[in-house]
Formats: structure tokens, sequence, C-alpha cells
């Protein structure tokens, strides 16, 4: 069988373990081809390094995007995170357009903010503009925060329950026209995971673990990924993101174990070995 290609739009920070740094691996060891397409490139990701490069790739987007056109290159998926600027998106959504078949799952992270505030290099319109290119998506990635965020909706109005999260799945559903999964989730302070709704079984699945206390730069893009693997894999939406939560708590676990510094991300190669 051929080996699954995925045209992977992200940043790569050149220390810190996130974005391309983490994807690139994580696909691969898990049977996927990753063929990145940078949004930028960043000495260290923006979070706890003081005094980092960031050079803005936008210009390269349409000769790569022309170039691998005229190699009539074909994806199994098209997956977006981090961007640089309000052009990209745009630039995305025409990749989208040239690239995507019948079959292509095309999985956006809708990259803003965390903590119920958006990142300092996202503004109002491209907060605005992201809602666009999240329509072109056949599954969205959104925390709470970027969840709200596409909603129009206060974080303070964030759902705290079930009852409430599978509401906030079928709003950003889009009408049924996407699959979402929404992560951060957490009730009662034990357990954190990620909800998830598969819009062609219609089954809301709830992927949980225990709360270890301490949240670590890069686990969403590693979460992200690890999702992404298992449905090229074949795995049902649920069971994908059943194997991506236990997978970043574990490497959590090993973070905290280690006594890392937080700004490093967490030590996934360590067991990278246990996704193949």
């Amino acid at each position: 069988m051929p080996v699954k290609k995925v045209a992977a739009i992200h940043d790569m920070s050149g220390f810190g373990r996130c974005s391309l740094t983490v994807i690139l691996p994580v696909l691969s060891v898990m049977g996927a081809q990753c063929c990145p397409l940078p949004t930028a490139y960043l000495s260290t990701h923006m979070a706890g390094f003081p005094g980092f490069t960031f050079k803005d790739l936008t210009d390269q987007f349409t000769p790569v995007t022309d170039h691998w056109k005229s190699l009539d290159l074909r994806f199994d998926a098209i997956y977006s995170g981090f961007l640089a600027s309000v052009e990209q998106i745009g630039l995305i959504k025409n990749f989208i357009s040239r690239f995507k078949e019948k079959d292509t799952l095309v999985l956006v992270d809708p990259v803003m903010g965390d903590n119920g505030k958006p990142y300092s290099t996202y503004t109002p319109e491209m907060c605005a503009q992201m809602g666009t290119l999240a329509d072109d998506a056949t599954l969205i990635t959104p925390n709470l925060t970027e969840a709200a965020i596409l909603l129009g909706k206060p974080f303070s109005d964030a759902p705290r329950d079930e009852k409430g999260t599978r509401a906030w799945l079928e709003l950003l559903s889009n009408h049924g026209k996407r699959s979402v999964v929404i992560t951060g989730v957490s009730f009662d302070h034990t357990a954190l995971g990620a909800a998830s709704l598969d819009v062609k079984s219609g089954i809301v699945h709830f992927a949980m673990t225990p709360w270890l206390g301490s949240a670590v730069h890069g686990t969403g893009d590693l979460f992200a990924a690890v999702l992404l693997g298992g449905l090229l894999r074949g795995d049902c939406l649920g069971d994908a993101c059943q194997t991506a939560a236990n997978f970043v708590h574990n490497c959590i676990a090993l973070f905290i174990r280690d006594k890392l510094p937080t700004r490093e991300g967490v030590p996934f190669e360590a067991i990278l070995k246990n996704l193949r």
C-alpha cells in the first residue's frame, strides 16, 4: 500500500518542541510522509524565549504551491496550523482548492490563542479570517479559547460539562459540514482531554486522561499530529482522539518525572516508538 502523504502547513521553531519539529517525526513513525510547507521560521517558539528570531515565509507559498502542482503531487491530508500573516489564510485556501480531492482530509488547527486570550501575533482580522479557513476543513481542532473565538463567544461562556460541550461541538460543526475536536476539555480538574464529534457517524466521544497538574507548550501540536496519524491509519475519530490523549498524557508524565523546563516541551522522543 502506498505511503500516505500529508501537506503540513505550519511554522518551524528551531528549538522548543512544537509545530513541525513535532509533526514530522510523529507522522513519519505512524507511517505517513510529511511534506512541510513552512509558514515561518523561528529560532525558538514564542513562549518563554526572549529575543527569538522570526522569518515570515509568506513569499514562498505561491512558488511552492505552483511547483508541487506542476509535479502532480497528491495529498491524502492537508494540515494547517500556526500562521504568520493574514495573507497566508487566503494562500492556504487557494492551496486547498488546488489540491483537495474527494477523499482528502483537510485538518485545520485554528491556532489563535490559549487561556482565554489570542496570541500577540494574531490580530482581530486574522482571527476573523481564520473562520473562513475553517470553513474549508473536514476536521477542526480548536482548544477552548479558539472555539470561543470561532463562535464569537466570550471565553467565560466556555462549557464546563458534557452537555455544554456537546452543544459547542454541534455549533462548531457548521451545520454538520465538518467534524470537530475540542482540546483542553476538563470538567472537574481531575481529568483533561478532548471532546470530538464525528459528523459522519454522529458519535460524540470524550477522550479523557488523569490531570497531572501541568500544562506544557507544544502538546496541542503533538495531540493533533497523533490524531491525524491515527485517522490516516483508518482509526475512527474517537479512537484516534483517545490514542492522541493517551500519548500526550504519557509524555507529560515523563516531563514531570524528569523535571524538565516547561519551555522545552515534552520529551516525546523517548516513547515515539509506541506510536508504530
